[in-house]
């Protein structure tokens, strides 16, 4: 995963994150086989308790299977209202980087992020749609990862939030003015249609489902979300 970040970080390129949501369960290994040999950069594992978003998805027991499956890192997103409870499980399943949301908590958002990174893993931090960057200014310093939703976090085939790009574009320039080097990554609706305007807002790592798993050929459907 480090190689990635550091790859994303020094040269002007995007990777796309194949959500594995969308994939076809009764047959997952076919499924991740495919995306890695169409160009998948990462996979994207989005987890839901049922109780901070409505859905339920999978656990750790899940991730260490794909973990088992994948060639690619693994970037978990942990939807669910207690995460500090359960990061360590989700790193001893294969997590190459584990962002939860800043909304979940009320506070000690730093001291979970210092212990994902003591662990092994990446860091990162998701904000919802309606979360000002301000809101998280503090903690940018602390972060592998920003994840920025364009969509409200809890179910796939959501569309893309336009308003959100302003934000991408507001944390990619308070990232260069201090010269941090965490990786902004979008996720929710992205398809190829509005991929570039995330790319150019400042998006380094694109989060597609359904664009990629609900199409005929995810290579062209990747290659068209990168942008090359």
């Amino acid at each position: 995963m480090n190689s990635l970040f550091r790859r994303l970080n020094s040269e002007p390129s995007t990777a796309v994150a194949p959500s594995v949501l969308s994939a076809d369960f009764s047959k997952l290994g076919e499924e991740i086989e495919a995306v890695q040999k169409a160009g998948a950069d990462c996979l994207h594992l989005d987890v839901m308790d049922g109780r901070f978003v409505p859905n339920l998805t999978f656990g750790p027991m899940i991730i260490e299977a794909i973990s088992r499956l994948s060639r690619i890192p693994l970037i978990t997103h942990l939807m669910i209202q207690d995460p500090g409870a359960l990061v360590e499980r989700f790193v001893e399943a294969g997590s190459d980087a584990v962002s939860f949301h800043f909304e979940a908590l009320e506070g000690g958002h730093g001291e979970l992020l210092e212990r994902i990174r003591s662990l092994g893993a990446g860091a990162g931090l998701a904000i919802n749609p309606d979360t000002p960057l301000s809101d998280i200014e503090h903690l940018l310093d602390k972060l592998d990862l920003l994840l920025v939703m364009t969509v409200f976090p809890g179910f796939g085939g959501q569309s893309f939030i336009e308003g959100v790009l302003p934000k991408i574009v507001e944390a990619s320039r308070f990232k260069n003015e201090h010269k941090l080097d965490f990786v902004i990554e979008v996720d929710g609706g992205i398809t190829r249609d509005n991929a570039s305007a995330a790319r150019e807002a400042g998006g380094q790592i694109l989060v597609a489902g359904t664009a990629v798993f609900k199409g005929e050929d995810y290579q062209d459907s990747i290659t068209a979300i990168r942008g090359r």
